[in-house]
């Protein structure tokens, strides 16, 4: 992880500054997140991930930055010690069988509630929308979906 100061506005006695953080794990994935301090509040202004964050992932986000940013803005808790393993920015989903049949369920739990089911798919394995729809495609062929199309 490193944090890094962007930029500062000095404003009336005080100052906002932005700061870059940026994650970097192992299997490649990549967390950038612009922060900004400003009459002692830390917020978070933007963020991008590759691939995509989910849900679970977006909620511990802070938990990630909180003590480097702590320093890098001048104070703040103490980091947290870290646990033995390292922290992945996605789940792991299985490969495989176990990997189609998952999708699937994904799949067809979203088309039931009405929204998008790639989306649901995208989001349950934060893999891209392209590695998305091929694991889609590989449950279709594996029989764990209807086809797209009825054949005549």
């Amino acid at each position: 992880m490193s944090v890094w100061s962007a930029w500062e506005v000095q404003e009336d006695g005080g100052a906002t500054s932005w700061f870059d953080v940026r994650l970097a794990f192992t299997d490649g994935a990549r967390v950038d997140v612009l922060a900004v301090l400003s009459e002692g509040c830390v917020s978070v202004e933007d963020v991008r991930a590759q691939p995509a964050l989910s849900l679970d992932d977006l909620a511990v986000l802070a938990d990630w930055i909180e003590g480097p940013l702590a320093e890098a803005c001048g104070g703040g808790p103490e980091p947290a010690p870290e646990v033995a393993g390292t922290r992945r920015a996605r789940p792991v989903w299985p490969h495989g069988v176990e990997g189609r049949w998952l999708a699937a369920q994904e799949y067809r739990a979203a088309q039931e509630e009405g929204v998008d089911p790639v989306l649901a798919v995208m989001c349950a394995t934060g893999h891209s929308r392209r590695m998305s729809l091929r694991l889609i495609a590989q449950a279709r062929d594996a029989g764990f979906l209807a086809p797209r199309h009825a054949r005549r």
